[in-house]
C-alpha cells in the first residue's frame, strides 16, 4: 500500500495544536513539505514547525485568519510562490465556545461558526482552482463524531462540525472531475490535557461508551489523515472516516 507523500506540499490550518501537529509530523515523515497555518498561536506554531523540522522536511508558518478570506487567499498564494505547488489541504482549525443553548450568546454562536465553518469554506475556495488546474490534490476536513450525534452544551460546535460534512460532499462532487479527492474524519474522544485532568470517576463513564475502552490519540487521527491524502486512497472521495473507538457505529 502506497502512503507516500513525497516531495507534495500540504497545507493544514489549525496546525499548533494537538491534532493538527500530529498529521503535520505524520505527514512529513510521509515526504510531504508542510504549511503551518493557525492563528493567535505563536507557540504552537513554533513547537509543530520544530517537530517537522525533526522529520527532516520544509516547514512554512502562515498566521492568517481562515475566517478571513482574503488572508487566507495571500497564504495560499504565497504557498504556491514559495513552494511552487500545493497539494494537501487538511481543514483542522477549530475551537469551542461551550454553552447550553438557552443561555448561548450570539457572539459564541457566531464566533464557533466563523472558524470552524467559514474557515474551512474560505480554505478550500482558496484552494481549489489550483488543484484543479492541476487535476489532482487532497482535502480533508476534520469534523467530529459530536457533529454526528450532538452533545449537550455544544450546539454550536454540532453544527459547525455537521456543516463541514455537508460541505464536504459538496466539494467533492464539484471537484470530482478534475481529479480531487475530497473527504472528511470524524474523531471520537482524543487524548488532549482536558481529557487528561478528568476525574476518575468522568473518566470511566467516558470509556464505557468507548467499544476500544481507550481514548483516541492525535496520531490516530493523523494516520487516517494519511490513508485519505496517499495514493492507497486515491478511490474514495466524499466519505466521513469515524475514528472513535466503535463509539459511533
Amino acid at each position: 500500500m502506497n502512503l507516500s507523500l513525497q516531495d507534495q506540499v500540504a497545507l493544514i490550518s489549525g496546525a499548533g495544536g494537538a491534532i493538527g501537529r500530529a498529521t503535520a509530523v505524520v505527514l512529513a515523515q510521509a515526504g510531504a513539505d508542510i504549511v503551518i497555518n493557525d492563528f493567535r498561536n505563536e507557540e504552537g506554531c513554533r513547537q509543530t514547525a520544530e517537530a517537522v523540522a525533526q522529520a527532516g522536511r520544509r516547514v512554512l508558518v502562515h498566521e492568517a485568519d481562515v475566517a478571513d478570506l482574503a488572508a487566507v487567499e495571500q497564504m495560499v498564494q504565497a504557498t504556491l510562490d514559495e513552494c511552487g505547488r500545493l497539494d494537501i489541504l487538511v481543514n483542522n482549525a477549530g475551537i469551542t465556545r461551550d454553552a447550553l443553548l438557552v443561555r448561548m450568546e450570539e457572539q459564541q454562536w457566531d464566533q464557533v461558526l466563523a472558524v470552524n465553518l467559514r474557515g474551512a469554506f474560505c480554505c478550500t475556495k482558496a484552494v481549489a482552482r489550483h488543484m484543479m488546474r492541476q487535476r489532482a490534490g487532497k482535502i480533508v476536513y476534520i469534523s467530529s463524531v459530536i457533529g454526528l450525534i450532538g452533545n449537550v452544551g455544544q450546539a454550536n460546535y454540532a453544527a459547525s462540525k455537521a456543516g463541514l460534512l455537508g460541505l464536504m460532499r459538496s466539494a467533492a462532487r464539484e471537484l470530482a472531475g478534475r481529479g480531487v479527492n475530497v473527504n472528511a474524519i470524524a474523531p471520537g474522544f482524543i487524548q488532549t490535557p482536558m481529557t487528561q485532568d478528568l476525574p476518575d470517576q468522568a473518566r470511566e463513564q467516558l470509556l464505557s461508551t468507548i467499544p476500544l475502552e481507550r481514548l483516541g490519540t492525535p496520531e490516530d487521527v493523523a494516520r487516517a489523515v494519511l490513508f485519505l491524502c496517499s495514493e492507497a486512497a486515491s478511490y474514495v472521495t466524499g466519505q466521513v472516516l469515524n475514528v472513535d473507538g466503535g463509539m459511533v457505529m
